[in-house]
């Protein structure tokens, strides 16, 4: 009796290649589709058929877009940080489809887990690193291998289905799109190339020419530091997402361009595409700006820059990321409220915030009233800056141009 694989699948050309390439050497291939929020009931059949016509003994489909809205989206917008102040993590599904596709191998009862990353980008170490940390399993990386005796590995895979009559993926075309309820990656063609994005790449955001006249407000109500509803109803977290992306889509918010660092030292860049997620880390960080302390404000985006590089390199299930989200969860206590956002086009902006948690001093108003004196303020700037002040007096360097 052949031992069984579980292949972490999504119908594309690496794991399409993967299934009868596992056949032959002589395993059961179960494929596993973990929905991440970006597929229709008709896309999810033609995966399962897909599979099952490619040679697997067994086809599944799991719904997990749930899942990455509870463990990546809820953090990351209670964080409020992006990588490298620009990228906001949108392929962390790939720690959910880990997690799912080895449940599957144990109730399978096989160690064997085997996933269609290349050898030459970040998701190979996302996906072994998970594999290792959860448990002890053998990892099969079909693409890995075969890039050891071959450099043209997309055109080998192509060849390869076609010499046992397979059909290729259309979606081997210009464009690698990833695609799950955080957003859209878009790379390759003239994207690698450093060159301008083509208008294909416009995939949740409308282009700015199709951008409406007249401007949005949406209204995103959090109670503590989670979104938990839209315009004033209640809505599940992936339900709130994927209203956003079609509202802030429209007016192209939360599009942007990476430049990135690959594991294996390469430079990658991708177009990404993320209104929804957009809108949330900015509506949090207005609500919290208004709630948290100065000193709470001025530190917490350290503990968040560290839980977003613990994600974006592989560390996912690393027990200082539990640590870190420990304090985001105590921070958020009091980020409870309703922000307004606004957008004309291309960003949106919080226009209005309302929470009883707001800092505020009666009789105080920034740079307008205050219910304290003059003499009390210049007592004030007079010792706070006395260490510069004694500095330039006494160990002051001459001035240079």
């Amino acid at each position: 009796m052949a031992e069984k694989v579980v292949l972490a699948f999504s119908g594309g050309l690496d794991t399409s290649f993967c299934v009868p390439w596992l056949k032959e050497k002589g395993y059961d291939v179960v494929t596993v589709f973990v929905d991440t929020g970006a597929t229709t009931p008709a896309e999810r059949e033609a995966i399962r058929a897909r599979a099952l016509s490619l040679g697997a003994v067994e086809h599944v489909t799991e719904d997990a877009s749930q899942a990455v809205w509870h463990d990546v989206v809820v953090p990351l917008v209670k964080g409020g940080q992006l990588w490298g102040d620009v990228y906001p993590l949108l392929v962390s599904d790939r720690y959910v489809i880990v997690e799912r596709a080895l449940a599957l191998c144990d109730q399978h009862k096989t160690k064997l887990f085997a996933h269609g990353c290349t050898g030459m980008g970040n998701d190979q170490f996302r996906f072994d690193q998970s594999v290792r940390s959860l448990g002890d399993y053998t990892i099969l990386a079909p693409i890995r291998e075969i890039q050891k005796e071959h450099t043209s590995v997309r055109a080998y895979e192509a060849q390869y289905l076609e010499a046992r009559g397979f059909s290729v993926p259309s979606k081997s075309g210009k464009y690698s799109i990833n695609a799950n309820v955080l957003g859209t990656t878009s790379s390759g063609s003239e994207v690698d190339e450093w060159l301008a994005p083509g208008d294909e790449t416009y995939t949740v955001c409308a282009h700015p020419r199709a951008w409406p006249k007249t401007p949005l407000r949406v209204t995103i109500g959090f109670v503590r530091g989670a979104a938990v509803s839209l315009d004033g109803k209640k809505m599940a977290g992936p339900e709130i997402l994927k209203a956003l992306n079609a509202k802030l889509g429209a007016y192209g918010v939360g599009r942007g361009i990476y430049t990135g660092d690959t594991t294996i030292g390469l430079k990658g860049r991708i177009v990404f595409e993320c209104p929804g997620l957009s809108g949330l880390i900015t509506a949090h960080r207005a609500l919290e700006e208004s709630v948290l302390s100065a000193q709470q404000n001025a530190f917490k985006p350290l503990v968040a820059k560290k839980w977003v590089e613990l994600v974006y390199k592989g560390f996912f299930y690393e027990p200082l990321k539990d640590d870190l989200e420990a304090y985001l969860d105590e921070s958020q206590a009091f980020v409870t409220g309703d922000v307004t956002l606004e957008t004309w086009g291309g960003q949106a902006l919080p226009v209005e915030v309302k929470s009883e948690h707001i800092l505020r001093k009666k009789g105080a108003v920034y740079a307008q009233s205050a219910d304290w004196g003059a003499a009390e303020a210049e007592g004030f700037i007079l010792l706070y800056g006395m260490s510069s002040t004694l500095s330039s007096r006494i160990n002051q360097k001459p001035r240079t141009k």
